[in-house]
């Protein structure tokens, strides 16, 4: 049995799919209203941030995934993350399971800085703090208290399905939506996005790598960074059309956040936009060299292909 708790966001649904294909068709689901991603799949309810119902879900698994996806607001992000990873890291501890938790890069400065899985955390606003302090419990435990436990991260998302994310939401979305696609700050600055079912496969491979845990690891991205410009430039090409798209500069963006919710909570993440954003892999890809990563062309032919 191997358990994913939080399977219904975009990461843990295809992790779901890809264990099934390639691994075990024995799965729970966990959340607070599972739904069944594989026919044979088991679902259980529970919150994580109970700590019985957190050991009845990680319970008589062999290897357990932490794939939960919060609200994007600082707020409720610095409440419940580091509870989260308190209760799954007791409950994998106490039942001696193996846990493999997909992180994020809130953590890390947002300046030009190259990241790698040695990169010091420098959080520059309340998000990147609760996921800082919550990898420090799951760093804590491995180094400390036993757990076996692997520490997955990935940049920002692009991809098809229910993929969330700044790309997607201001580009593909608005494609869909016959709009003009639009840009944070600056086409001019080097991206580096994840595509999300190799993000999926990654972690499953990891996952079922004895000598990956103990470790953080870069989840494999295509090492051709493209600025938005070149990015709009060949999306357009696969389009078939060329694709309009506006720059909103800083000032914009500013006074938009004063009425914009959403937009507000990502103020903490603008600083990526402006400067180059290099997320290295490297790490991985020579440990695991058979892995296939997504190139972006045929990333965003397979989105635009979901899209017609």
């Amino acid at each position: 049995m191997q358990t994913i708790l939080g399977a219904n966001g975009i990461i843990g649904e295809g992790l779901a799919k890809e264990l099934f294909l390639n691994y075990t068709k024995g799965i729970r689901i966990v959340g607070r209203n599972p739904s069944k991603i594989n026919e044979t799949d088991q679902l259980l309810k529970a919150d994580l941030l109970n700590l019985e119902q957190t050991k009845k879900a990680v319970e008589g698994s062999e290897i357990v995934y932490l794939t939960v996806g919060l609200p994007y607001s600082s707020e409720i992000m610095m409440a419940k993350w580091p509870p989260i990873l308190q209760n799954v890291v007791d409950a994998c501890i106490h039942y001696q399971k193996k846990l493999v938790y997909f992180d994020n890069t809130y953590m890390y400065d947002q300046g030009t800085s190259l990241q790698t899985e040695e990169s010091p955390f420098k959080p520059s606003g309340q998000k990147g703090v609760s996921k800082e302090i919550a990898v420090n419990i799951v760093l804590d435990a491995i180094k400390n208290r036993g757990l076996e436990a692997s520490i997955c991260r990935a940049p920002e998302f692009y991809g098809p399905g229910k993929t969330r994310g700044i790309t997607n939401t201001l580009i593909f979305d608005r494609i869909k939506e016959k709009k003009k696609a639009r840009v944070f700050l600056t086409d001019q600055t080097k991206r580096t996005l994840i595509y999300t079912p190799d993000a999926s496969r990654a972690m499953a491979l990891i996952g079922h790598t004895s000598d990956a845990y103990g470790q953080t690891w870069h989840l494999p991205c295509d090492d051709n960074r493209l600025n938005y410009k070149e990015f709009m430039s060949l999306t357009s090409e696969l389009y078939g059309k060329e694709l309009a798209y506006s720059v909103q500069p800083k000032w914009l963006l500013n006074l938009v956040s004063l009425f914009n919710p959403m937009l507000k909570e990502s103020k903490e993440l603008f600083p990526r936009y402006e400067v180059d954003n290099i997320f290295d892999s490297s790490k991985f890809k020579q440990r695991f060299p058979e892995f296939k990563v997504t190139s972006y062309q045929e990333g965003i032919r397979y989105i635009l292909k979901e899209m017609s």
